[in-house]
């Protein structure tokens, strides 16, 4: 189960970093009201994308702090699609296109399988 982990973190790291390309697209600053523009947004980034590619490497080592990181990952993609969906109910127009959709959708999805393998080999 932990080469199936592995693969479905890769995936969800790929598709949530598309998504905050995506985001910097549609200005999520603003959204959130985050400081600093797109400068701001770019250096929050940098150790947010080291975490991400980090735990990759965590997940592939099978240690435990990996299935910890692995587990903040599928949280932090279900978060990105309740957050944007709750924007959208709100009337906002950012993320709305089929393939910002796709995306949310796509992560949601794959967290959800993440957090259940997560899970799965934390409790063993």
């Amino acid at each position: 189960m932990s080469d199936i982990l592995f693969w479905v973190y890769m995936i969800n790291s790929v598709l949530l970093i598309n998504h905050e390309i995506d985001s910097a697209y549609w200005k999520e600053w603003d959204l959130f009201k985050l400081p600093g523009g797109i400068t701001g947004f770019l250096l929050i980034h940098i150790p947010v994308l080291f975490f991400v590619l980090y735990g990759l490497v965590l997940v592939y080592q099978q240690s435990y702090t990996g299935l910890i990181f692995s587990l903040i990952l599928s949280f932090s993609g279900i978060f990105a699609f309740t957050a944007h969906m709750y924007f959208i109910k709100k009337g906002r127009d950012e993320f709305k296109i089929p393939m910002s959709m796709f995306i949310l959708v796509s992560t949601l999805v794959v967290s959800l399988v993440q957090a259940y393998l997560t899970i799965n080999l934390l409790l063993k």
